[in-house]
């Protein structure tokens, strides 16, 4: 059973965003029974807002990592705090645990950066078990996908992940090697993964709950009933047709 069993916003009659977008407009309930959980939903539609408030409620910094880590590199992150954060209320069971680590595709340059310079700044022999954290090499040695799954590989074992569009670095085949990662750690009971996506194939990930956030509110829906999929299964069974029409005079 995951550790975050509950995830609650009150309704909300602001006109500010993030709090007018229909996710919080009416109310936020999710009740989480699966190891994996995914959110989905167009750009906007308050997916990765509702992700990093959990993140900072959970005692994440918004820049990534885990509750250990602390840099100020990366712009528009200095001093940014969630502003889901302080109404967001999360509900644990059997109790609430503080490992894990918030991971957002768009500031892990920063965090690369952070990690490499803690590495050199070290004597040898903790710069070695540092970088064996993370796949013995410095994260920027390491191409964006290999540095990943270095960080997936590695440096995840217990706790839980907060992970916004991971795939954004990842090939088809390294999200089929991350999916993999996900399984060895969720199946041992020790892990749980709340994951902000737009891939089509992540979603499926067998037994994993799947949210959907657009202009209704939030909705649990499965993989072949998202428009991440559909649109997908579609446009590869005829490219020709979609090329065809997208192009046309």
């Amino acid at each position: 059973m995951p550790y975050l069993s509950e995830i609650k916003h009150p309704a909300s009659l602001s006109d500010v965003y993030p709090f007018n977008i229909p996710a919080l407009r009416n109310g936020l309930r999710l009740s989480l029974y699966s190891n994996v959980t995914f959110f989905v939903g167009e750009n906007g539609s308050g997916k990765s807002t509702v992700l990093e408030g959990i993140a900072e409620k959970c005692g994440f910094g918004l820049r990534g990592g885990n509750r250990n880590h602390n840099f100020n590199t990366g712009y528009g992150f200095q001093g940014y705090e969630s502003p889901l954060a302080q109404s967001l209320e999360l509900v644990w069971r059997p109790r609430r645990i503080n490992n894990g680590f918030f991971m957002r595709a768009e500031s892990f340059f920063n965090f690369a950066s952070y990690i490499d310079e803690i590495a050199r700044e070290a004597d040898p022999e903790d710069r070695q078990k540092l970088l064996d954290a993370y796949g013995g090499k410095y994260l920027h040695e390491q191409s964006h996908g290999e540095s990943f799954l270095a960080l997936f590989d590695n440096h995840f074992d217990s706790g839980i992940y907060i992970l916004d569009e991971p795939e954004a670095a990842l090939s088809p085949a390294r999200i089929l090697a991350f999916m993999s990662v996900i399984n060895q750690l969720e199946r041992s009971g020790r892990a749980q993964f709340l994951i902000a996506t737009h891939s089509p194939i992540l979603i499926c990930y067998p037994g994993a709950s799947i949210f959907q956030f657009d202009e209704t509110g939030i909705s649990e829906t499965t993989y072949d009933q998202t428009e991440h999929y559909r649109l997908t299964k579609s446009f590869l069974d005829n490219p020709d047709v979609f090329l065809r029409h997208l192009m046309e005079d």
